[in-house]
């Protein structure tokens, strides 16, 4: 008895706990742990994109507007991919679960792509380099979709299969995908993949690589975009085959796989044509600044005094 409860608590001990609830109440206030993960991925990405862009030349003003505009976009089209792509997972009333996102549910690939478009409007508009910003934002959007992932650890979703890894994830039964998986087995807590953490290493290793390559090597802009994009569609694409999560299924892949597969060889081509095969190439002009300074005021001339010219000697 004692050698199995000593198996029992050691196999408690080799798994990664959930958290039992999302929220975190202090005092009167009630903070949302998804939505702060958000928050927190979110400055993550703006220190990690100023650093390299006042490197360039750059000013700290363009980095604001476009985090402004690129969040506000970017959770709208993220939100708008999930509620398409999975509608029978936004709660009832519709109506009102569209706009909960602090409940789970952004789809990557809508906020990208509207973030994107909105920050490049802005850039364009501010007289810079849409492409020369792009290479400078590329490793701290990777930065900000792996600290994203610790998220769905609160929420207690997007987890993966059955394993018994030491590292499986622990998921209370509230929060089974599939209303009819046991709990136990054996007397033994049934574990995880967890994903989250799968995606939060492959994106925090694909940030140091992104940084190593352009400093490294001549990548042409928007090319580190290119392979940004490339590295997070491969990482994704293997982490789909894991997930058990309600998804529409394609031949027998889920949907966001096949969507890592045609964006993965979309940028891929793109890198390869814009980098190797590329001619007539021209480099971006570099940062301007776009913060409005105040004209410096004359100074105030005082009343002249007359001196008597014996007095000077």
């Amino acid at each position: 008895m004692r050698l199995r409860g000593k198996a029992e608590w050691a196999f408690v001990l080799a798994s990664i706990p959930s958290p039992h609830s999302n929220v975190v109440h202090l005092g009167p206030l009630t903070i949302h742990m998804y939505g702060l993960m958000l928050l927190l991925a979110i400055f993550a990405c703006v220190w990690l994109t100023t650093v390299r862009w006042r490197r360039l030349g750059g000013d700290f003003d363009l980095v604001v507007r476009v985090t402004v505009w690129g969040v506000a976009f970017g959770i709208v089209g993220a939100r708008a991919y999930h509620d398409i792509t999975s509608w029978h997972e936004v709660p009832s009333p519709k109506w009102k679960g569209i706009f909960e996102i602090w409940k789970g549910g952004l789809g990557v690939w809508g906020g990208i792509l509207l973030g994107t478009i909105a920050g490049a409007i802005v850039i364009r508009r501010s007289g810079n380099s849409v492409r020369l910003f792009m290479d400078a934002v590329a490793p701290g959007l990777l930065l900000a979709q792996g600290i994203g992932r610790i998220g769905n650890w609160w929420n207690q979703e997007l987890y993966g299969k059955v394993t018994t890894l030491p590292w499986g994830l622990q998921i209370d039964p509230s929060h089974f995908v599939n209303p009819n998986q046991v709990a136990f087995v054996h007397g033994h807590r049934v574990l995880f993949h967890p994903t989250f953490l799968y995606e939060l290493i492959w994106d925090l290793v694909g940030v140091l690589l992104l940084l190593w390559v352009g400093r490294r090597f001549r990548i042409r802009p928007p090319g580190l975009f290119a392979l940004y994009v490339s590295y997070y569609c491969f990482g994704r694409f293997f982490e789909e085959l894991l997930r058990i999560d309600p998804a529409h299924h394609f031949a027998g892949l889920r949907l966001n796989a096949w969507v890592s597969i045609f964006v993965f060889l979309c940028s891929t081509a793109f890198f390869i044509w814009w980098q190797v095969l590329g001619h007539g190439w021209e480099p971006p002009p570099p940062p301007r600044p776009t913060a409005k300074r105040p004209k410096a005021r004359p100074a105030r001339e005082g009343p002249k005094m007359a001196i008597p010219r014996g007095r000077v000697r």
